[in-house]
């Protein structure tokens, strides 16, 4: 990148500044998936690369259904997560939010939800002090759902809980009330979609209002709109004005339908008064066939048209210090092994506004 946030690097290209670094002199990407056919639902890619096939189509480009299919298969073939934190590790960023959404209830999995926790945890071990992983639930789950979340939070040491409701239900389902009750004892932020999704999913559940009730009734957790500052910003925006536990992330920017262009619809978002609530984020590797992460992540150095008169203070808090605080600037301390990495951990996270 070439700024200040990332000059303490090391030259093979591991974290530099550690976790003992100023919050605010870190990078974090709010939400990142696991490129693997063991996390994402091949249903799903199928309708990815139909879609893409159709936009091309569209534009007179010839292109084979089966080799637009044959590409996005190619790039969700890192299941231990090795190219991911090799384009983290270029783009200069220091920690990301592993998010991954519980797609059980309506796609033919690879994995059930209990194994593929556990190569999560394998993922964790493997690449030590690069994720949080938050973990995605369904209100359908009962209490076999509910244990499955205490074990990933106590014996493999996930960060937060992911909420993916266009798999058929709103986010303050009053079944996601006891994930929510132990969110709040162990500090823990909750991560919730909005906007559209998936093939058949239903996007009705994406509106960021849906959230409120939980909002209210859990004032002591952490809720964060995925998607907010790209998809119905006037709901996300609202809600982060009025709701001091709500946040929202930038994930997918790039994407966003804005008549002049994303850089100048984030800097108008970066100038409402709630910098201290946008947490950045890109949702890769889902752009891996049409962008570069150094590319995305450069776009947001000091000077450049998305964070122009931007105060640095803020733009830090966006960049890194707001994810950071959400949280707990200090990582869960583990006994014999590498951070995050351990069935014996000593929670020390903060995580509350």
């Amino acid at each position: 990148m070439g700024t200040s946030d990332t000059a303490g690097r090391s030259a093979g290209g591991g974290p530099g500044p550690g976790p003992g670094a100023p919050p605010g002199h870190r990078i974090v990407d709010a939400q990142v998936q696991l490129g693997s056919q063991l996390a994402i639902p091949r249903a799903f890619l199928e309708y990815q690369a139909a879609n893409a096939h159709h936009r091309l189509t569209a534009y007179g480009h010839s292109v084979r259904p089966q080799r637009m299919l044959d590409r996005v298969l190619s790039v969700h073939q890192d299941d231990d997560a090795d190219r991911l934190v090799a384009e983290l590790d270029e783009a200069g960023v220091d920690e990301a939010f592993l998010v991954v959404p519980d797609y059980s209830h309506v796609a033919r999995c690879a994995l059930t939800p209990a194994e593929l926790a556990g190569h999560l945890d394998q993922v964790n071990r493997r690449h030590p002090g690069r994720f949080r992983v938050f973990w995605g639930v369904d209100p359908r789950g009962g209490k076999d759902g509910l244990d499955l979340f205490e074990r990933c939070v106590t014996d493999y040491g996930f960060a937060g809980l992911k909420l993916y409701p266009l798999c058929g239900y709103s986010p303050s389902d009053r079944r996601l009330y006891p994930y929510f009750e132990l969110c709040e004892e162990r500090g823990l932020p909750v991560l919730s979609h909005t906007g559209p999704g998936w093939g058949q999913l239903d996007f009705e559940y994406g509106m960021p209002l849906l959230l409120d009730e939980a909002a209210r009734d859990f004032p002591g957790v952490n809720f964060i709109l995925g998607h907010g500052g790209v998809t119905h910003v006037d709901e996300a925006t609202y809600l982060c004005a009025h709701r001091p536990n709500v946040h929202l992330d930038i994930s997918q920017f790039h994407s966003v339908l804005a008549a002049d262009g994303w850089q100048a619809h984030l800097n108008r978002l970066f100038r409402l008064g709630i910098s201290h609530k946008i947490l950045f984020g890109t949702c890769w590797p889902s752009y891996r066939l049409s962008e570069s992460l150094p590319g995305l992540v450069a776009a947001f150095a000091k000077g450049q048209p998305a964070v122009a008169g931007i105060k640095e203070a803020d733009r830090r808090m966006i960049m890194g210090g707001n994810s950071l605080r959400l949280v707990g600037a200090a990582r869960t301390e583990t006994r014999g092994h590498a951070p995050g990495t351990t069935n014996d951990t000593i929670t020390e996270r903060g995580g509350r506004a």
